[in-house]
């Protein structure tokens, strides 16, 4: 398709948690708290006017549902705030400055003072009834292959409870994530194309990850798509799956726009075969009205000048394919891993630094792939347990992912099958192998001595030496 002659435009809201306590009050942002809830309690939300004296179309649709709402809450993750039943605590400083810090990366300009406003929502994931939201800066940009993208404003704001389960006219909701911290991230329509969306997307997370001060793993944070085509009204399409998705979830709504003689202003949810379906209608202006139970915040030159602005996630790789000679990919792919490379190549000199990034990158895709293993249950100690005994030669290359697997499998890490074999001995075993296999190609001479020692000696040696033995 010819998105500009379509009057192609898109917009993308980008959702992401903070990695500190919640937003308003002292409990953990244990998003995916285990414990058995201590308090359950049902309750009826209503629409209220907004500041415009009007209700909400959203909240409206919503209220004429009239669904009763179920709320588990932990003790170790909720208190009474989260339950509405105290008032709010002053703004968390931490995320305040946080949100500083990816403003002034992402070239925007913070306000003055920050005024947290009530945002209606009564879908039922919010007990009050209303999110707390603050603008924190403006008028910001990236840089993109397709050229500059603007982000008009930059949030902080609450993130919403967690639905559990619907039945009937019924919706459950776990509190342990209501209250976590949450930056919102708008940018402009100067998106050009689904791919150019997608594009941006990866780039906003990369800078939200450079700062280190995000949460990792699935839920953390999520995308939003504005779109729509000249003489259309925008759509909005939530719950994204992954970000591959993006450019076919697009694509399909532009299509459904063309042939759709008058597309309503609303709210759509992203399906996994890139189709999307009605939510609700388009919410508007009159949802919002301010909060006059937490303190404005004024942003001082000196606060702004504390914050250190910290380097992007690509910068730093491409610092590391040129030192320790790593290819880009997997160059990106060590910066994005939850390992300490360089920490790693410092403290295992003997190793090539190129194959303790695989070890941390490639290996643990590995493990799934081949032996069907989760690689989380390898730990941080058996990482550097396994790289310490190849360091000191008690193992080849070969044994590594080997003894990842024993990790994994919750085994003991025994290396006394992997000892290695001294060099003379080696070769002498060699020469069996090829003496046993008259007329064998090298291939199938490595194969064979693979058998034997695999885990044992190092393949590249395994090689040279069947060459050296082919060739008298």
């Amino acid at each position: 398709m010819d998105y500009q002659k379509l009057g192609f435009k898109c917009g993308l809201e980008i959702h992401q948690q903070l990695e500190t306590h919640k937003l308003f009050c002292e409990c953990p942002s244990l998003v995916n708290d285990t414990s058995r809830p201590d308090i359950i309690i049902k309750r009826k939300i209503r629409a209220v006017a907004g500041e415009t004296g009007e209700v909400d179309k959203a909240a409206a649709f919503e209220k004429q549902r009239n669904r009763t709402f179920i709320y588990e809450a932990c003790k170790t993750s909720s208190c009474l705030v989260e339950l509405d039943e105290e008032p709010p605590h002053d703004a968390n400083e931490e995320a305040v400055k946080t949100a500083l810090e990816i403003s002034l990366l992402l070239n925007a300009t913070p306000v003055d003072q920050i005024q947290f406003m009530r945002k209606t929502v009564i879908d039922g994931s919010n007990v009050s009834g209303f999110q707390r939201t603050a603008l924190i800066a403006t008028d910001g940009y990236i840089e993109t292959s397709k050229g500059r993208v603007g982000i008009p404003t930059i949030c902080l704001e609450e993130e919403a409870a967690k639905k559990i389960k619907a039945e009937n006219n019924t919706v459950t909701y776990r509190l342990d994530r209501l209250g976590v911290a949450l930056v919102e991230i708008a940018t402009d329509a100067s998106i050009k194309d689904p791919e150019h969306a997608k594009e941006c997307a990866s780039i906003l997370g990369m800078a939200l990850r450079s700062t280190g001060k995000v949460k990792r793993g699935i839920g953390t944070i999520r995308q939003d798509v504005n779109v729509s085509i000249a003489g259309k009204s925008r759509v909005e399409i939530k719950g994204f799956q992954e970000l591959r998705s993006m450019p076919l979830v697009i694509a399909n709504e532009v299509k459904r726009q063309i042939e759709l003689k008058e597309p309503k202003p609303e709210v759509r949810k992203a399906n996994i075969d890139g189709s999307s379906e009605f939510l609700r209608p388009m919410p508007g202006a009159a949802r919002m009205y301010p909060e006059t139970d937490v303190k404005p915040i004024t942003i001082t030159k000196e606060m702004v000048g504390s914050i250190v602005i910290p380097e992007l996630l690509t910068e730093k790789a491409e610092k590391l394919e040129k030192k320790y000679n790593l290819n880009a990919d997997l160059a990106k792919e060590v910066i994005d891993s939850d390992f300490d490379f360089e920490g790693f190549v410092k403290m295992f000199p003997k190793i090539e630094a190129s194959f303790i990034a695989s070890v941390i990158t490639a290996y643990p895709k590995e493990l799934k792939r081949r032996y069907n293993l989760e690689p989380e249950k390898v730990s941080g100690n058996d990482f550097k347990d396994i790289l310490s005994y190849l360091n000191d030669g008690k193992i080849a290359k070969e044994a590594v992912i080997e003894l990842m697997a024993d990790a994994a499998s919750g085994k003991k890490l025994d290396i006394a099958r992997f000892s290695a074999v001294s060099d003379d001995k080696l070769k002498n075993e060699l020469r069996k192998v090829v003496n046993e296999n008259k007329g064998a190609s090298l291939n199938a001479l490595m194969g064979e001595a693979m058998k034997k020692f695999r885990g044992k000696a190092d393949g590249k040696k395994i090689m040279e030496l069947l060459k050296v033995l082919l060739e008298q």
